[in-house]
């Protein structure tokens, strides 16, 4: 179950056999034995009680305990270690108590209409965050675009329907697409570059070279997950995060045009 909004994310996936939305006359329609919930939220801790589900499943954490007949414990426990985990392994840490065999956590999996796109030479650039303290500043952004226009990368900067990109202006830039058309953009890409976002987590998940700058985020639990990336932070915050250093990177990851 998935908002509207969000839904192009899944599209197409092969795993999915079917997408229904947040609205509990479709759950109950669709009569699952297994209902799991991933986010803990009051509306989905009330649609998980009533709908009707054998097993009613979420974390021992959330809120509102008495939706739920199965309590998930901490992943550290499932997994057995008492370190950081990452949110990719939180969440299948869930599939493992279960009773999915437990094994590495792979990546994601997203899927294009086009299929699998070769790998074309542009870069893909979200200048834009949630707030400030995620946001890297513009004129960073556009170092890295002229950086990357000297070696024949194309930069294509995006964002949502509110964003503004006018500073960007003199790069193409694609403001308020829909999901589906990010996916097949991103899915072609030879590098991501942005700020710790959801189309940075989506350009792992097509296991494009990832640039991320972060904020106040914990990268180790938040950063790209297994794909060639790297991870940019400055202890005073991401307004004090240099272009060379991003630039130093760009030299590492070797991203051929």
């Amino acid at each position: 179950m998935v908002e509207d909004r969000f839904r192009d994310i899944f599209e197409g996936n092969p795993d999915v056999e079917e997408l229904l939305p947040p609205r509990l006359a479709a759950l109950r329609g669709w009569r699952p034995d297994l209902c799991l919930n991933f986010h803990g939220g009051a509306r989905s801790a009330w649609m998980t009680a009533l709908s009707g589900a054998r097993y009613r499943a979420g974390f021992g954490h959330f809120r509102y305990p008495l939706a739920y007949n199965v309590r998930i414990p901490r992943a550290q426990e499932i997994l057995g270690v008492e370190r950081k985990v990452h949110t990719a392994e939180h969440l299948a840490s869930a599939m493992f108590y279960l009773g999915a065999d437990v094994g590495e956590v792979p990546r994601a999996k997203l899927a294009t209409q086009e299929g699998r796109r070769k790998r074309l030479p542009h870069c893909i650039v979200h200048p834009v965050a949630a707030t400030a303290e995620k946001t890297w500043r513009a004129d960073g952004f556009l170092a890295v675009a002229e950086h990357l226009k000297s070696r024949g990368l194309e930069t294509v900067f995006i964002g949502g329907a509110g964003d503004d990109l006018s500073p960007f202006r003199a790069y193409r830039t694609v403001a308020g697409a829909p999901l589906s058309e990010i996916k097949a953009l991103l899915a072609g890409a030879a590098l991501f570059v942005g700020n710790d976002s959801g189309p940075a987590h989506m350009a792992a998940a097509f296991g494009v070279p990832s640039i991320v700058i972060f904020g106040p985020s914990d990268p180790e639990i938040w950063g790209p997950w297994r794909t060639a990336s790297e991870v940019v932070r400055a202890p005073e915050g991401i307004g004090r995060v240099e272009i060379a250093q991003v630039l130093d990177v760009l030299g590492r990851l070797k991203v051929a045009a």
